[in-house]
């Protein structure tokens, strides 16, 4: 008897390694075949040396000519034809509205859509912006809806919104705890000695709050305070937030801030700091960063905004400031710079948060608990 068969579809390989691979291994232990399709990336040979099937996928992260998305929409539906999925897994908003599109044509059974934040179409913007949201929400209005279909988001705002704006019904919808994160590779350490380290490390982009945090730095140095700020991260040329190059070599040279660039050992990097900070305005779904930054025992600086504010209990394992308020955030930087006590009780309290709620396993047996609301109790607990 053939395998059941799961089917993950995201823009990237890579980002599918970062944030899915721990649900797709737990897939494959129970016994499912995993096919993955994604754009090419260095890392599709270890996702196939998992025994997943791979399939290239041309899908084009922002919005490009009708051509290119009339192609990557045929990709799709040309690969769930031929992998004959049980179930799909979509995740990000081109996955989850070209991917349910292809579903519907195809006849695939099971959907669930992943929705990791709401990202930059639903910040404020001028006509242009307003027009795209409009048309997004339709979309997900007309191709969201199905008994067969559920979707996960990572805060409960976004969840709100989706059910207010009638794009989903309420019954569709569950709050997970973002993708989950290994406490066993990600894991509590002393702080360094020297001088204290802030890092973001985030894409490096103007919605993520980087200039706000250069702009606390200036304050901080300004005060006398004695920090080092550093940036971990690339700009995000699909991004129209991306912050240039130029910009980061700019204030690298003024000495305000250090970019490192990207960093692939994360465990090692958060162990040379003291406390973490993502100032972000952009509609998150839970950062990633914060839920490492916190099952490694660091305070935190954030912004009280939705997804940020999941991870980060104010006054209790991190700081809570408004959006795009630099002199707020050397505030909070002042004040776990100047107190190392705190800093260990907050990171503590971190680390005890994530082991309750934020971990690889959470994640896995409540997203095991949808696809079996969907396909029945064939699939493993």
């Amino acid at each position: 008897m053939p395998k059941p068969r799961i089917l993950f579809l995201v823009n990237e390989s890579w980002y599918f390694w970062a944030h899915r691979l721990h649900i797709a291994r737990a897939a494959r232990d129970a016994g499912y075949q995993v096919i993955v399709a994604a754009a090419p990336h260095e890392v599709q040979q270890q996702i196939e040396a998992e025994g997943f099937w791979f399939y290239p996928l041309r899908l084009p992260r922002k919005v490009s000519h009708p051509w290119q998305e009339l192609v990557a929409l045929l990709d799709i539906i040309s690969i769930y034809r031929l992998a004959r999925p049980d179930l799909v897994h979509q995740v990000t908003i081109k996955p989850v509205l070209y991917g349910s599109l292809a579903a519907k044509i195809t006849g695939i059974p099971a959907i669930v859509n992943a929705v990791t934040g709401l990202g930059f179409v639903f910040l404020p913007g001028g006509w242009r912006r307003r027009l795209f949201r409009t048309v997004i929400e339709w979309s997900y209005r007309l191709l969201l809806t199905g008994k067969r279909i559920k979707v996960i988001f990572e805060n409960p705002d976004d969840r709100d919104l989706f059910i207010q704006r009638r794009m989903i019904a309420a019954s569709q919808a569950f709050v997970l705890p973002g993708s989950g994160v290994d406490a066993h590779t990600f894991t509590p350490s002393a702080e360094p000695e020297g001088d204290p380290v802030v890092l973001l490390a985030s894409r490096l982009l103007w919605d993520k709050g980087v200039g706000e945090l250069v702009d606390a730095a200036r304050i901080l140095k300004q005060r006398g305070v004695t920090a080092r700020v550093v940036l971990a991260g690339t700009p995000d040329t699909s991004n129209p937030a991306t912050i240039p190059e130029s910009q980061l070599i700019a204030w690298t040279e003024e000495g305000v801030v250090e970019w490192i660039g990207y960093q692939a050992n994360m465990p090692a990097v958060l162990a040379q700091c003291h406390i973490v900070c993502l100032p972000s305005s952009y509609r998150e779904g839970i950062p990633m960063s914060l839920i490492e930054a916190a099952s490694c025992s660091r305070p935190i600086v954030t912004t009280d905004a939705p997804g940020c504010r999941e991870i980060v209990r104010d006054q209790w394992n991190g700081l809570l400031v408004p959006v795009k308020d630099a002199q707020a955030v050397a505030n909070a930087l002042e004040t776990l710079i100047q107190n190392p006590s705190l800093r260990r009780q907050m990171g503590e309290r971190g680390r005890q948060l994530v082991l309750e709620r934020f971990t690889k396993e959470h994640v896995i047996e409540q997203t095991f608990a949808i696809y079996r609301s969907l396909v029945g109790e064939g699939w493993p607990a």
